[in-house]
Order: structure tokens, then sequence, then C-alpha cells
């Protein structure tokens, strides 16, 4: 299998493509630990997502991660799912950020400009209250294997679309 290409539109006008390297494509791998079937895990220092499919075996993702002092550690559960999401940054990243993110006030429509990419999975805590976190696509693929998001979760788009399609509302998100 060749390198996947991430297409992603910055304007109406310019498209990047970004080929991602061969390693960053998900594969099924064997897991030393016991991690429960039908979880998802997502270990900040490796900067890898596993979706735990059966004991002892996951698809493991490259993923981005949200920045020094922006991820948030814990377990979550998926409540909601959505293809091509709208996005709306949250009042703190436009108060610490205004000239990046207040111009996106009124949210963004999905779409290949939109900052979610193809796919979301919305992340709520114990109480059942949104997080706004989430793992989710992205229109900058070249961010994968980085720490640079607000705090949520990446992948690039053609890998966040099979994630999705795998992983049903309820599952358990534990971030390390």
């Amino acid at each position: 299998m060749g390198a996947i290409v991430a297409s992603t539109l910055s304007s109406p006008a310019l498209a990047h493509h970004t080929k991602l390297p061969k390693e960053f494509e998900p594969r099924l791998i064997n897991l030393k630990s016991n991690w429960t079937p039908g979880t998802i895990h997502v270990l900040p220092k490796s900067r890898r997502l596993y979706f735990v499919t059966q004991h002892k075996k996951a698809m493991k993702f490259v993923v981005g991660i949200g920045r020094q002092g922006l991820y948030e550690s814990g377990t979550f559960t998926i409540r909601r799912k959505a293809r091509w999401p709208s996005w709306r940054p949250t009042n703190e990243m436009i108060e610490r950020d205004p000239k990046q993110y207040a111009k996106f006030r009124d949210g963004v429509p999905g779409g290949p400009d939109n900052p979610l990419g193809a796919r979301a999975l919305y992340l709520y805590d114990s109480r059942g209250r949104d997080t706004y976190l989430r793992i989710h696509g992205t229109n900058k693929p070249w961010t994968i294997n980085s720490a640079v998001s607000n705090g949520c979760v990446r992948l690039a788009n053609p890998h966040v679309e099979k994630l999705y399609s795998m992983v049903p509302i309820g599952t358990r998100v534990i971030l390390h």
C-alpha cells in the first residue's frame, strides 16, 4: 500500500497536497497491553491513537495532539459523531489568540476549509457534558505527528474517515 495523499483546500483557489509517510498509514497491530476491546487510547508522547478491536489487537493511527499546556488527559465517552462538521472556536481560543480565531467567531461550515476536517468524534465527560475536545480530521495534514492543536486529537482526513466508520457512539476514550 502506497502513501496516502491527503488533499485539502486552504482557499477556494488553492489546493494543497500532502504526502504522508507510509508509516503514518493506519494498521492492525498486536498489543502488549490488556486494554479493553472497543476502547480508544491516545498516547501523547508517541502521538499515537489505538482503537482496540479485540483482545491484544488494535488499529494504530498517527495523530496530532494538543500543544503544551492544552492537552487534557482523562477518560471520556464519544456521545456524538459528525460528517463534515461545522466548527466554531471556543471563547478560550478566541481570548488566547484573537488574531487567529476572532474572525471565525460566527463559525465555519463543514467542508474542506473547516479545521475539523471530514469527520469528528465529540468527547463528553463522566457527567455527560461536552468537553469541546474532539477526535477529528484536519485541513492541515502536515500537522499530523506534532503537538499543535488546541487540545483535540487530529488525524489525516482519510484516517479519521476510517476510524469514524469503526467507532460507535458510546465508545470510551482514554487520553493518557
